[in-house]
């Protein structure tokens, strides 16, 4: 196995490496600087018959395992709508230093990129593909202090990012992501909204998902919170009792026995270089966009 845990750059090499060595692949997102990059990797993995897992681990939250359940059951009926926001603060100040995550050459993008491809990963995985999107990207900040004190350094990924996405299904979404949200330390929340319900996700809150269900007399209805420790939901059940919440760092355990156990098993797991390529085809086609001013069609070719 080889655990890919560097910055983006060098995920490529890596994994082209580690497949041409009939290594299994465990690799850290973003997946890598562009499509393609995310064709040739998914080439060389899928031509070594190795598993090949790509860690987008907030798939691996009971509480989002079970808004995919809710969603498979019918229970929100017809898909309309996904609001998606992922916010940080760590870039608010203009005098934090440098680091190669502000590096276009070394990080493919910025939040449009980091945080994004967090974001158009549990996108995909519930409401399916996207298939046009239209983006606007932000700049706040050009230059900052070289952390070695030797004057500054010019920033040239985006600062912020804003995509409208049509999918295949014909609903419709939008996603904001940002580093400059004061107050913000990891807010990736989202909201669905179907003819028959909807469901609210926020990773800070990560042991709960709000669900409205439109059954039932008006008088009764409301959004109401499920905490997602029972037994009963995915992978709680190598934990705690119920309501002993799990944290952060259980999604990465999660990710890894799943990974161990395709390695050992069928070999299958998700998301893969498959999704990963899906994820930077829909990126490059924003970026695309923020720069044309048009909408652009998502290629998947």
């Amino acid at each position: 196995i080889i655990d890919i845990a560097t910055p983006t750059h060098l995920h490529h090499d890596m994994a082209l490496a580690a497949a041409a060595n009939g290594k299994h692949i465990f690799c850290e997102k973003p997946f890598c600087l562009g499509t393609t990059q995310a064709e040739s990797m998914l080439e060389a993995a899928d031509k070594a018959g190795v598993v090949h897992y790509l860690n987008h681990n907030y798939r691996r939250c009971p509480a989002i395992r079970l808004a995919k359940k809710l969603i498979d059951e019918g229970k929100l009926g017809r898909l309309y709508h996904w609001r998606g926001t992922y916010q940080q603060d760590w870039l608010a100040d203009p005098q934090t230093p440098m680091r190669w995550q502000l590096r276009h050459e070394f990080a493919g993008g910025g939040p449009h990129i980091d945080l994004g491809s967090h974001s158009v990963d549990l996108a995909r995985y519930l409401m399916g593909e996207i298939a046009t999107v239209s983006c606007l990207k932000a700049n706040f900040v050009n230059q900052r202090p070289d952390p070695e004190g030797s004057g500054t350094g010019e920033v040239n990924v985006d600062d912020a990012s804003l995509m409208n996405v049509e999918f295949d299904s014909g609903a419709v979404g939008s996603f904001e992501c940002t580093r400059y949200a004061s107050g913000r330390k990891n807010h990736n929340q989202f909201e669905i909204n179907g003819s028959e319900g909807s469901i609210i996700f926020d990773l800070e809150k990560m042991n709960e998902l709000q669900f409205f269900s439109r059954s039932g007399p008006s008088t009764e209805q409301g959004f109401r919170t499920i905490l997602a420790t029972d037994p009963g939901h995915d992978y709680v059940g190598n934990w705690w009792p119920p309501g002993h919440i799990i944290g952060y760092e259980h999604a990465f355990v999660h990710a890894a026995a799943d990974f161990i156990n395709a390695v050992s098993g069928d070999g299958t797991i998700s998301p893969d270089f498959t999704d990963g390529l899906r994820c930077m085809q829909v990126l490059d086609a924003a970026s695309r966009s923020a720069e044309n001013g048009r909408r652009e069609p998502v290629s998947r070719d």
